[in-house]
This record gives C-alpha cells, structure tokens and sequence, in this order.
C-alpha cells in the first residue's frame, strides 16, 4: 500500500477511463495500418492528445508519430518518456473478435496485403491514450514532464523507406525536455494482469536481411543456355541451417527466411531471385559474426552454382537491455501496483522491439503485460487456464488481448510516471 493519496487517486482515475480505453483498442483493431502508413491511427492519438490541453502536440515525426508534451505544475527537473507503437501488421486476422479487422491494404509496396494488430499494438495505443487522459488531469500534482511517445513502423517501414525510433530520435522528438526515463510495456502471452520483467536482454537484437542472388533468365525448355539462381537459393535457404552451430552453442540465434521473390513465369528461369529475412540474436555481440557467416554462405554457395550473391543488412535493431538498477528501481511500483504475487521473471525472447533505442539512450524499463488464458504452473513454467482460449502468440493470426488487461497498463503507466517524476524510481547512484 502507498502513503501517498495521489496513487489513489490515479487508480480511480484510470478506473475511471476504462471504458474508453477498451473502446479506443477496439476502434483501432478495426481499423489498423502498416507501418509508416499510421494516418488515421495518427489523427486520432493527436486530437485526443490536443483536446487534453496538453502544452505541445507533435505531429508527422518519422512519419506519423505524434509526442504529445505535459508539464507538470512543479518545479522539478525530471522527464519521463512513456512509449508505446501503432502500427499493424500484413496478417490475416482470425481470432473470432466481434472487432475484428478485415481491412485489406491494396497499395503498400509488395501487397496487396491483409492488415491487422496481430501484435497488440492496438492494446499499446489505447493503454497510454488513457494514461495520458490520466496524468492531465492531476498536472497540478506533478513535479516534472511527461513525453507521450506515439511511435510508427515498430514493425519495420518497407524496404527503401526510413521510419521508427531510429528515426524519431533522429528527428528530435526527445530533444526538448530530454527524458530521465523511458517506460513502455508488451502485451502477450502470459498470465492475464501479470508483469513480466528480464534484467538484461528482455529482446534480442535483430536485423532484415536481403539477399541477391543473380543468374542469367532464360526459357525453362533451354536451361543449359542460362544459368538458374533458384538452386542456389535453395542450397543458401538450407545452409543457413548450419550457421547457428558455428556461432554459439549457448546463445540463441535465428536466421528466418520468410519470403522468397522473384520476376518471371512459371516457364521462364529467372534472371534474379532474392531472398528476405532476419536475424535474431540473445546476445548483441553474436550479430556481426552471424552476418559475416551468412554473406560468405550466400557468396560461395552462389558461385558453385555459377551465380553471384549480394548480401544486405537493413534496419538493424539493438537490443532491449534492462539494466538492473532500473529494474531494482522499477520492481516496488510495479509491485505496489499489481501485487506481488503478479511480478515474475521471464526468460529472454528473440522477438525484437526498437523501444531499444530510448531505453538504452535514457535508461528504463520494458516489461511484459500479460494479457491471455495462462498461468503460473509449479515449476514457474505456463500452462493455458481451463476454458479459456489459451495462450497465443504475437503476430499468430489467433492472437488475442483479454480487454480486462488495459486498465492494469494504464495503472503502470501511470504509477511509474508519477513515481518518477517525485523522485522515488530512479537508480540509485
């Protein structure tokens, strides 16, 4: 329990808006948009945000992010930074939601694709909507500013194009105040109103990989007068099976493939076949030598088949890092907030997240919101509660968010601002 009334009153407060919170996620679960495509999605965070009264709203960063800026009645000097993304993914939804989307994005480069919040950003979006409807109304009693980050493309723009964190920064979207402190918060697959947290790498570091693997096109019924690069990148796609037992036995590592493109008939060998994919890495340090590894197997393998191999790196995203003095800072409001019994510890994922660049630039903390028909077993493992529909992972065509997990995100967010704001979460120096 907290001595200090103002967490009661925040709780209230974010009881308060509930609904409105649970009708935002389902508003922009019918209606998502890919990254860097976030119009809508943009026009409503930063009307809601301009009809709070806050002292800034900025608007068309790396795209369509929006930072909406609240400064506190007080004099203190301290700025926290609480994120979270917009954008949907190219996926066809089929969780059984009354709300479910069935939009379909005809123009986005390569498409056209179906689109949907197969991730929770949804969830994301409307949790801090709310916090932000929250903490305005009690400015009076905050001693600092809070950064109302609304970040685009968490999913990665489309090759050529740039947008995200990366970008935002870049931009200068935490230029003025600078933040103290970065919060933001995943839902998934874990007990539902449950806080999971990692000290260390909560997200692996990750990269897109593409690779041009170029022969000579010809008609299929004269093979011998070209050179096809589809054996090439078959023997690439299954060598690169390899590359995990040539870097590290104890750090996980994934190499993905998950589409292959070429141009051509069904009769006609192609002239150029290109391969799209990740990496994932635990541990930061293993990316340079996973890249190094997969551009001399795409080179050498290309040219046993007579073809040549170029390798690129694109939108190469660090690590999300918890430090454990934030996290020794961070783990008594969570507590207060969600109870003790409701705190644990997670393994490490090789799922990425670009929150990593204003964690690590600021110091921070992400954590893992449960949010699915799971629990606790024994063992500390999870296990799907009986009669519920059990535990789904993100980006799953399945995936879903139990609606009652919004409010307890709008809490943290809350809890955490205001905790820092005073002077009570910060590391200890």
């Amino acid at each position: 329990m907290s001595d200090d009334p103002i967490h009661a009153e925040l709780d209230q407060r974010a009881t308060a808006v509930e609904q409105q919170v649970v009708a935002w996620r389902h508003h922009l679960h019918r209606n998502p948009e890919l990254s860097h495509r976030e119009v809508a999605t943009a026009g409503l965070i930063a009307d809601h945000l301009t009809s709070l009264g806050l002292d800034e709203v900025r608007t068309g960063i790396s795209g369509h992010g929006v930072v909406g800026v609240l400064r506190g009645a007080g004099s203190g000097d301290r700025v926290i930074a609480l994120r979270a993304d917009t954008d949907a993914l190219p996926v066809k939804e089929d969780s059984g939601e009354s709300f479910a989307s069935t939009v379909v994005d005809e123009d986005y480069p390569g498409g056209p694709f179906p689109v949907a919040h197969a991730c929770g950003h949804d969830a994301h979006t409307a949790m801090l909507l709310g916090a932000a409807t929250v903490l305005a109304g009690v400015r009076e009693q905050l001693p600092g500013t809070v950064l109302f980050v609304f970040q685009p493309a968490e999913e990665g723009a489309p090759p050529g194009e740039t947008a995200g964190a990366k970008e935002m920064l870049a931009q200068g979207a935490c230029d003025d105040p600078v933040p103290t402190m970065a919060f933001g918060m995943h839902v998934g697959p874990l007990p539902n109103k449950y806080v999971g947290y990692r000290v260390g790498n909560q997200f692996g570091a990750s990269c897109m990989i593409r690779i041009s693997l170029t022969g000579q096109q010809v008609h299929g019924s004269t093979p011998w007068m070209g050179v096809d690069p589809m054996p090439a990148a078959g023997a690439v796609i299954v060598g690169i099976g390899q590359l995990y037992r040539q870097v590290s036995a104890f750090d996980a590592i994934t190499v993905t493939i998950g589409h292959v493109e070429d141009v051509g008939r069904f009769n006609i060998v192609p002239g150029e076949v290109t391969l799209w994919g990740t990496i994932r890495c635990a541990v930061e340090r293993d990316m340079n030598e996973v890249q190094k590894r997969l551009a001399t197997l795409a080179e050498q393998t290309a040219a046993a088949y007579n073809c040549t191999a170029s390798v690129e790196y694109l939108q190469d995203v660090p690590a999300v890092h918890n430090r454990k003095e934030w996290i020794d800072a961070v783990l008594p409001t969570v507590r207060r907030v969600v109870g003790d019994e409701a705190v644990f510890e997670t393994s490490p994922t090789l799922g990425y997240n670009d929150v990593s660049e204003f964690v690590n630039k600021f110091g921070g903390v992400y954590v893992m919101l449960g949010a699915q028909d799971c629990r606790l077993d024994e063992d500390g493992g999870l296990e799907p509660v009986p009669g519920g529909r059990g535990m789904v992972p993100n980006h799953n065509p399945r995936f879903y968010v139990n609606d009652d997990a919004l409010l307890q995100g709008v809490r943290l967010h809350c809890n955490v601002a205001y905790d820092h704001l005073t002077g009570t979460l910060a590391p200890r120096t």
